[in-house]
């Protein structure tokens, strides 16, 4: 299987743009019905980092990569079409941002029932399960691994 493609949030041509934030609507706000505001505000920020598979043509699975504002990272939007489930594509762009952001902390908020997903990358459950947007959610962190601190927000780009 090929590698996922990355673009930070600068570099996404309008068509690609559109094309990944129609699999999030499709996923999230039509099958899991769940009308939110998708539109953040941080898709296009140059440190805002994208991840879809396949490389070329339409995309079928798609993770996002933000900075968090004391330092690490987030992952959110993690998503599957529902005719590519079962391929393995978000364990696949799950390892390859895993990879990006190395050493540093990472936090994610999941869908309670994928607690399992992704403690398999290292996330424990933090606190209690939350209702956000009526599905309910939990967070789960991956603390920095010994040794090293969180990169600072801006000081590297999530290339």
């Amino acid at each position: 299987m090929s590698q996922p493609r990355f673009a930070a949030g600068d570099e996404l041509p309008p068509d690609l743009l559109y094309a990944l934030l129609k699999l999030r609507v499709d996923v999230f706000v039509v099958e899991q019905e769940s009308p939110y505001p998708d539109l953040d505000g941080r898709d296009l920020r140059a440190d805002t980092g994208h991840f879809w598979w396949p490389p070329t043509g339409e995309p079928r699975a798609y993770l996002r990569l933000l900075t968090e504002p004391g330092g690490g990272w987030r992952i959110g939007r993690v998503c599957t079409a529902k005719e590519a489930r079962g391929e393995g594509l978000g364990a696949l762009l799950m390892r390859t941002a895993m990879a990006r952001v190395g050493d540093d902390e990472v936090v994610l908020d999941a869908q309670t029932y994928a607690q399992r997903f992704y403690a398999r990358f290292g996330f424990e459950p933090e606190g209690e399960p939350f209702d956000e947007d009526g599905i309910e959610h939990i967070t789960m962190r991956r603390p920095a691994r010994t040794g090293r601190s969180p990169r600072p927000p801006g000081s590297a780009r999530p290339r």
